[in-house]
């Protein structure tokens, strides 16, 4: 096997659903011969246990040994990550009345939530007000019941919300990522770089 390289690209973070984790669950693997790779791909490096924790940070350079020794001769080009997060995630297969109560919920949530946020930023900066003076200014008289101003205010503000979080129902107005997408995805990072420097420095990290 001397000569014969093996390109190996690693995730950050990767979810597997079974106790036993193999190298193909957490990279993806290149080589130009057939059985490495096959050799390769069914290396187990992990193996979660029921009452053991369910995440694990394991270090390239442990995948990397594991794979010469192996395949001895082989040589492993690192493309990816540093270090992979794997964590062992449990998905019923069908989703239950408990899955749709959390789904109903977190929208009632954030629909009165996000009605409460509106109506005390509006009371605080005094809109009413403001939308009084402004209509006693251009039209000359004291507006009564709901006026133009407010209405437009209201359809202005339903259509900013729209173009900012670049949906319409479940349709998206461009391809760019939302906001909400953007911030998730840099949580998720943050999270994750956390998680990782946590395991080093507590030694929990499998590593060489």
């Amino acid at each position: 096997m001397a000569g014969i390289t093996v390109y190996l690209k690693c995730d950050r973070n990767v979810e597997v659903q079974q106790e036993n984790v193999f190298l193909k669950d957490v990279a993806t693997l290149q080589c130009a011969d057939g059985e490495v790779l096959a050799r390769c791909s069914a290396l187990k490096i992990h193996h979660f246990t029921p009452q053991g924790e369910k995440r694990c940070v394991v270090s390239v350079l442990k995948l990397i040994r594991q794979m010469e020794e192996a395949c001895p001769g082989i040589s492993v080009q690192s493309l990816g990550e540093a270090d992979v997060l794997i964590e062992q995630v449990k998905v019923a297969r069908f989703k239950g009345p408990r899955q749709w109560l959390k789904v109903v919920l977190v929208c009632l949530v954030s629909f009165f939530g996000t009605a409460f946020t509106i109506m005390a930023y509006h009371n605080d900066v005094g809109i009413h007000e403001v939308f009084g003076e402004i209509y006693r200014i251009f039209m000359g008289s004291e507006p009564v019941g709901v006026n133009v101003l407010e209405i437009s205010y209201s359809l202005g503000l339903a259509a900013g919300i729209i173009v900012f979080f670049n949906h319409i129902g479940g349709r998206r107005i461009t391809k760019d990522p939302t906001p909400i997408e953007v911030s998730m995805r840099n949580y998720e990072e943050d999270v994750n770089k956390a998680l990782i420097e946590t395991a080093g420095r507590e030694g929990r990290e499998k590593d060489v």
